[in-house]
């Protein structure tokens, strides 16, 4: 998995001020899929990601690394 999408979704998520838990129940998912995601072990369905655009703000070109904004 990228490291960029990890750390992304790990500095958007405490920048939001909200747990793993919390954008667990956001997006569907157990908490467990979070850490997960933020530690690079497994990447988010294209669901999810959608879902990570809409919490956070942010395109999915960002978040995929693909842009710096």
């Amino acid at each position: 998995m990228s490291a960029i999408l990890s750390k992304r979704i790990c500095d958007l998520r405490k920048e939001k001020n909200i747990s793993q838990a919390q954008l667990a129940e956001c997006c569907g998912v157990l908490q467990s899929c979070i850490s997960k995601w933020e530690r690079g072990a497994t990447e988010p369905s294209a669901d999810s990601i959608v879902k990570l655009t809409q919490i956070f703000e942010v395109s999915a070109g960002y978040l995929l690394g693909i842009k710096d904004y």
